[in-house]
């Protein structure tokens, strides 16, 4: 070897290994700047209906602070190395919803739902800080495969023996309390889809029969994934909950695209979407209800009964324009009694404008690209699949809603993550949020070399 062969050797053997910057500092000036935003949004409510200050405005800061500045304690001893901007856009969405529902609370001073809300966001934190702080590697979730998939069947079991709700059967109510237990159905299921998936993702691959483009797997392997998703799905559809049956059905689509690197399983999930789509619209009187709505989203008015739900929907995006009414000063408590749930985006459309919508939408698209980035810097195949999967969930819900509440597909009945009332919905999306934190804290820790603990 000659001398500057020598030399350069040496050079790499003594080159320290390269720090990758924990960002934690950057986390919190995001943070910072998630509350004091939520913050105006609310003093804007406050001077655009009364002319002033809402009294509570400073509480009501102090509150979003202090739960957001634990979060970040929590992050910052337990997954230091966890992406910066998870947390901070999970804190803008909460707090932005907050501001939502206190808004549309002012016109219905009779049905208050920020109090509850802000106790359900306190809850969402708490939980997030404990995932954080219990859960030091998310490997010990591959372990609890069973657990959790009985879990989850029995929890989207339950609200059967419970009566239905306009319509739907997917509440537990008890004493004036309800939770709706398919949205912690959901993290579970994503949990054992990811297991699963990697367990058995070669044999997934390389197994079973060749139908055209498509290399089938046997039964042995997808039976008892398939067998689960289609018990969750059919219970689903008995309790007419189709808006979660279809972010199941496509949760499983994508886990098993990404397992096995077959493109054909996406077209496989879409003609089966269809089928189905086709089939419970032509038998279920429900949901053939919501498809002749969103087919003909003006007949109601044309009838001389006024507009529906999805009619005022489209007048409040219209009303809003580019730049939107302003916060306060919008109608879309015409659209009714959902309209703190499924239809919150419409209020952000028509007082935030094609603008603030966009603006919302762009935090939805970077925390879930964050979650695939992190999925993609994992070496174990289990994290990256729950990864994806949590991601996913995310995306799969936003798409559902927005494309409800805009006319784009059929009405299902969801909540759009953080934004929308719903207890159940709030603390299942800090759950995410927590495990998409411990995830990328680890694969940023490995790329690191180990680091310190």
């Amino acid at each position: 070897m000659s001398k500057a062969g020598i030399t350069l050797a040496a050079a790499e053997t003594s080159a320290p290994p390269v720090r990758l910057p924990r960002r934690r500092g950057i986390e919190l000036a995001l943070i910072l700047l998630a509350v004091l935003l939520s913050v105006y949004g609310y003093c804007a409510v406050g001077l655009a209906r009364n002319g002033s200050v809402p009294p509570g405005a400073a509480g009501y800061g102090a509150g979003l602070g202090v739960l957001a500045l634990v979060a970040h304690l929590a992050v910052r001893f337990r997954a230091p190395w966890a992406d910066p901007l998870l947390l901070p856009i999970a804190v803008l969405l909460n707090g932005l919803g907050l501001v939502l529902i206190y808004r549309l609370d002012l016109e219905t001073p009779h049905d208050r739902a920020a109090p509850t809300q802000l106790v359900w966001s306190t809850l969402g934190v708490a939980l997030f800080i404990v995932v954080i702080l219990v859960l030091r590697d998310h490997r010990v979730l591959q372990r609890c495969t069973r657990l959790c998939v009985a879990a989850a069947l029995i929890l989207l079991t339950v609200p059967i023996l419970f009566p239905a709700v306009n319509g739907a059967r997917i509440w537990i109510r008890v004493a004036g309390f309800s939770i709706q237990p398919g949205e912690f159905a959901k993290v579970l299921l994503a949990v054992f889809f990811a297991a699963y998936l990697a367990d058995n993702r070669k044999a997934l691959t390389y197994s079973g029969r060749r139908v055209w483009r498509l290399q089938l797997p046997t039964g042995r392997v997808l039976g008892p994934i398939l067998a689960v998703w289609l018990v969750s799905v059919g219970v689903l559809a008995l309790e007419r909950d189709l808006g979660t049956s279809l972010l199941f059905f496509g949760l499983f689509v994508v886990l098993l695209y990404v397992a096995t690197g077959k493109a054909g399983w996406i077209a496989v999930g879409l003609l089966l979407a269809s089928l189905g789509a086709v089939a419970v619209g032509r038998l279920e009187p429900h949901v053939h209800g919501r498809i002749e709505t969103w087919l003909h989203p003006f007949s109601s008015i044309e009838a001389g009964e006024g507009p529906n739900q999805l009619a005022q929907s489209l007048f409040a995006f219209a009303e809003g324009g580019l730049l939107g009414t302003g916060l306060g000063l919008g109608h879309s408590v015409l659209i009714g009694f959902a309209v703190k749930s499924d239809f919150i985006l419409a209020t952000a459309g028509e007082e935030l404008g094609l603008a603030g919508l966009s603006a919302i939408f762009l935090l939805y698209g970077l925390l879930v690209d964050r979650g695939y980035r992190t999925g993609l810097a994992l070496r174990d195949p289990f994290g990256q699949l729950l990864a994806v999967g949590l991601s996913s969930i995310v995306a799969l819900q936003v798409f559902v809603i927005a494309g409800g509440v805009t006319g784009l597909i059929p009405l299902t009945g969801m909540a759009m993550p953080f934004l929308a009332q719903g207890g159940s919905s709030v603390v299942t999306n800090w759950a995410i949020v927590a495990l998409l934190v411990r995830l990328s804290h680890s694969a940023r820790r490995r790329a690191d070399g180990g680091g310190r603990r």
